[in-house]
């Protein structure tokens, strides 16, 4: 397998992996104002996504690899709304722990990172066909 399309699999992997993130991402945004219905329930937690080394043996050389999607274990808000159906004793809704600003500077930045790999796979599918045209 030529080192071009070695490429073209590691980039690939690395959309695959950033595609996971933007939807993880997504359905935090989406929580970000979910609460608890029932005092004593926890409002919707952050989800994070975590990725690892993969050896591609077919390949020869690692690609990237979603490794887990695990929960933000940080504290959640707190709110005063004495009348809502989650209230506590005292009054207070827990709020779930998603920081929708965080959320979107993280977007971006799979966004930019899902494009990067799009344009190696680009680039390298072009230098593939000049290849053969001057074969030819």
């Amino acid at each position: 397998m030529s080192e071009l399309h070695k490429a073209m699999h590691i980039a690939a992997s690395g959309m695959l992996a950033q595609n996971v993130r933007v939807r993880v991402i997504s359905q935090n945004i989406a929580n970000a104002d979910s609460l608890a219905t029932q005092p004593g329930q926890e409002p919707y937690r952050r989800q994070t996504v975590s990725f690892r080394e993969q050896m591609d043996r077919a390949l020869g050389t690692s690609k990237v690899a979603v490794g887990d999607i695990g929960v933000d274990k940080t504290a959640f808000g707190r709110r005063l709304d004495p009348g809502h159906p989650a209230a506590d004793e005292n009054g207070y809704v827990m709020l779930p722990n998603v920081k929708t600003m965080i959320e979107m500077v993280d977007l971006r930045a799979a966004q930019r990172s899902y494009q990067a790999n799009l344009r190696v796979v680009d680039i390298a599918r072009t230098m593939v066909s000049r290849t053969l045209e001057l074969l030819q």
